[in-house]
């Protein structure tokens, strides 16, 4: 009887040990942030044509900018591991803890990248090789060299994160548009503001690491001046879409309250007395995720009523 419930122990804690090596190489693809990324893709894919856009290029083309977007965050964690090993919100990780070997992450990072290249370019060479440039940018450039260089790394490695949108259009097209970039500015100039909001509720995180954020650069007042500022900016470019005739009324509506009340959590941040001890750079943080999503449902939304209508 012992002897089976040692071998059933055994068992269990084999068991236990495999789904932990899984969650850990999942966890290394950031699944969060790539279901971003996949949502933004499919919206620029359905703004791409007037009706549905064909099911073989959203299929391939969403596992395939999926499948590259989990490769560069696993490259990101095999870079910044001794970073991540520092920083109180990365420092759990799977190869800052060394549960996983660094050589085993990028063989699984370099499958995944190669997988997505491949799927992606069944479709066309165009979204490949965007791709595959976007991947480059997030996880060489601005991981290895812009993070660690300048206190403006996120506002010029964030072109790399606003890529899904035209991907997601080219490879439903195969062409290059300028409604596909104005998705991507509108990306663009949402990512300062949500990552610097982090960054001040992370500054002593940062300032130990060694990276020079903004906040840890130019001080915590100056970086919620820069939040306020850039959340205009982006209220600003919000209107895009609607002035060049690319989306409607129901989108104008929408984007227009989610970038007041995005404004409004930025001066919440930047004129209420410590604003920073009350949590309001997380909630700002929180916040600015859930407009990104909203913002692109809200798109997609008014080119679905467009189409009934048409």
């Amino acid at each position: 009887m012992a002897k089976v419930q040692s071998i059933a122990k055994a068992g269990t804690l084999k068991a236990g040990t495999h789904q932990r090596v899984w969650q850990d190489y999942l966890t290394m693809t950031k699944p969060k942030v790539v279901a971003m990324l996949l949502l933004t893709a499919l919206v620029g894919m359905c703004l791409a044509v007037p009706g549905i856009p064909p099911v073989k290029a959203v299929v391939l083309g969403l596992i395939g900018i999926g499948l590259q977007s989990a490769a560069a965050a696993a490259f990101n964690h095999v870079l910044d591991r001794r970073f991540d090993a520092k920083m109180a919100r990365t420092y759990h990780r799977p190869l800052a803890k060394g549960r996983v070997p660094t050589h085993h992450a990028v063989v699984f990072a370099c499958v995944l990248m190669v997988a997505g290249f491949v799927v992606l370019w069944q479709l066309n060479a165009l979204t490949a090789w965007l791709t595959f440039a976007s991947l480059i940018g997030y996880a060489v450039v601005y991981t290895v060299w812009l993070k660690h260089a300048t206190p403006q790394n996120i506002v010029i490695g964030g072109l790399a994160g606003a890529a899904p949108p035209l991907l997601g259009w080219t490879a439903v097209t195969g062409q290059l548009d300028p409604h596909a970039l104005l998705l991507v500015m509108l990306v663009f100039t949402w990512t300062p503001p949500h990552f610097w909001a982090l960054a001040i509720h992370r500054r002593d995180d940062y300032a130990k690491a060694g990276i020079p954020m903004l906040p840890v650069t130019h001080g915590v007042a100056f970086t919620q001046t820069m939040v306020l500022l850039y959340t205009v900016m982006l209220a600003l470019v919000g209107l895009l879409p609607w002035l060049t005739g690319m989306s409607g009324l129901l989108y104008l509506a929408g984007s227009s309250a989610l970038n007041l009340a995005f404004i409004g959590y930025a001066c919440r941040l930047k004129f209420v007395p410590d604003a920073v001890k009350q949590g309001y750079a997380w909630s700002t943080f929180t916040f600015s995720i859930w407009h990104l999503l909203a913002l692109f449902v809200v798109l997609l939304a008014d080119h679905w009523w467009t189409v009934a209508m048409g």
